[in-house]
């Protein structure tokens, strides 16, 4: 290869080839312009021959295994545009010698690789610079407002680092900038107000940081804004009402911040916005209708708010729809009657509101719905049929509510079924024997309800459960004895007086003895002497 004299052009990238990258066969391509070797298992030192490489335009030795420090020669290939040195595993200082690089465009030195001290000022004299990468490379201090010199600069990429201080305001000179990305850092203070001149902004990234204040108001008319994530922050006051409004948006997520007031109405104003997550915040008011018509998301999450009033009844119907996680709010209302048959909702959590009536039988058309979290509202009427007949359901909750009647023997149709929490209703009727089915159940809580009769002897072939509650109901007999119900404590059958446990002629205690302990021990001792009066009797009678 070392005889390829006109090459201009050698990718090698994506491949296997490994042990030190042999850099003495360039050394003679004197017209080479390209040099990929990206994505490879290369080791050892940066090879040091490409400095003769006086026509060097792009350099990328990313995704190796190389070792060591980047060599200070390299600021020598004065003709290079392209440099990717991510994800390599190099350490030393940050290479403030690549600012020499004065024709550098793109510029990727991040990724695994560990450097100490901060980013090189100096790298704001490189103008021609479209992209800055340094990602998750351990750099430390403040970013320079020398940066802000950067005027073609369209992408900064800064996430995963040590990085404290204020954002300084100088840097809203970066007017080219599309793409800002500073997340999983220390930064601190608010963000600048300048930062409302960037308007080419299309991603924005700040989470996991340590920044407050008001929410920027001034993100809502940034025309072509894409995504937005600043999760994990201590922003407050509300988001503005105009955001949305470009038509182009696509992500948020402000969870956890204190911000406040109603959700924008206009978030999907283009009929893009995929996903919608507002989890821990102080959100209050109804959801937008809106958002009912929002065709495009495909997760919204936003629990632990202040929302009330009714869900809108277009979104349980979305088509494109995964996740519904609404949890811990004020929500009231019911679920919509008519559900559309969908292979797309896979979560449906509105635990902890105060949403009233049935749960409609068109539950059943959720066809791969893995989770149904309904606990802790005001759902009244029977369990619907249908829904035991969701073949990929893992998961239902629907404790502490006003659910009556009996649990259907079709619940053996969810075959799929790892936690059941029935617990805290107005249940009846028997345990339904088809519930040992459940092959794959290990959580089963049946407890403070009304049921009756005796525990299915089959449930002790149920080897996955491992947590069982059957307290405060009416079950009457022998508790099964095998499986794994010896292990089960006696607290999973407390306050059923007519259930007992196997060799033991007592019964369990009732919610009235449980509660007073004395009364318990006596009602026990006449109950032995009255079953020893019978059996006295019964042999004088033979």
């Amino acid at each position: 290869m070392a005889n390829l004299k006109s090459l201009k052009v050698l990718n090698i990238s994506g491949n296997g080839f490994q042990d030190y990258f042999p850099g003495q066969i360039v050394v003679g391509m004197t017209e080479l312009e390209v040099l990929d070797a990206f994505n490879n298992n290369f080791t050892g030192p940066l090879p040091v021959e490409i400095v003769s490489l006086k026509n060097l335009k792009h350099l990328s030795f990313g995704g190796n295994y190389f070792s060591g420090e980047i060599p200070e020669s390299y600021s020598e290939i004065q003709s290079l545009e392209y440099l990717g040195l991510n994800g390599i595993g190099l350490n030393g200082t940050a290479p403030v010698f690549l600012s020499l690089l004065k024709n550098l465009r793109e510029m990727y030195i991040g990724y695994f690789n560990t450097y100490t001290g901060g980013i090189p000022p100096e790298f704001g004299t490189l103008s021609k610079l479209r992209v800055l990468d340094m990602a998750s490379c351990n750099i430390s201090g403040e970013i320079p407002a020398s940066l802000s010199q950067l005027k073609l600069l369209g992408a900064l990429f800064l996430q995963m680092n040590k990085l404290t201080g204020h954002i300084h305001p100088e840097l809203s000179g970066l007017i080219s900038l599309k793409q800002l990305d500073l997340s999983l850092n220390c930064l601190t203070g608010e963000v600048p107000e300048s930062f409302s001149a960037l308007k080419n902004l299309t991603l924005v990234q700040l989470f996991k940081n340590n920044l407050r204040g008001p929410f920027p108001s001034f993100v809502g008319d940034y025309p072509n804004l894409e995504v937005l994530q600043v999760w994990g922050n201590n922003f407050t006051g509300e988001l503005p009402e105009n955001l949305g409004r470009n038509r182009k948006l696509l992500l948020l997520d402000v969870t956890s911040n204190q911000i406040e007031g109603k959700i924008p109405p206009d978030l999907c104003k283009g009929g893009r916005l995929k996903s919608l997550i507002l989890m821990q915040n102080l959100f209050s008011g109804p959801i937008p209708e809106e958002l009912g018509a929002c065709e495009s998301l495909t997760k919204f999450r936003a629990m632990k708010n202040q929302l009330n009033g009714t869900i809108p009844a277009g979104i349980f119907n979305l088509p494109l729809l995964k996740m519904i996680e609404l949890d811990h709010n004020l929500l009231s209302g019911e679920i919509p009657e008519n559900l559309s048959i969908s292979d797309s909702l896979n979560q449906l959590k509105v635990a902890y509101n105060n949403i009233a009536g049935k749960i409609p039988p068109s539950i059943g058309n959720l066809t791969n719905l893995n989770v149904l979290s309904l606990q802790n509202n005001r759902f009244n009427g029977e369990l619907p049929e249908e829904m035991f007949n969701l073949k990929v359901i893992s998961l239902i909750n629907v404790s502490s509510n006003n659910i009556s009647g009996e649990i259907p023997t079709s619940i053996s149709g969810c075959i799929s079924l790892t936690t059941v929490d029935f617990s805290r209703n107005s249940l009846s009727g028997e345990i339904p024997k088809a519930i040992s089915q459940l092959r794959d159940l290990s959580i089963l809580n049946l407890s403070r309800n009304q049921l009756t009769g005796p525990i299915p002897t089959d449930m002790q072939d149920m080897m996955s459960l491992t947590t069982l509650d059957l307290s405060y109901n009416n079950l009457n007999g022998e508790v099964p004895s095998g499986g794994h119900f010896p292990a089960f404590d006696e607290a999973s059958f407390a306050g059923n007086p007519n259930l007992w446990l196997p060799r033991n002629v007592t019964c369990l205690p009732s919610i009235y003895s449980a509660q007073h302990s004395h009364a318990s021990s006596f009602g026990t001792s006449k109950l032995l002497i009255t079953a020893m009066a019978l059996v006295s009797a019964l042999l004088i009678v033979e």
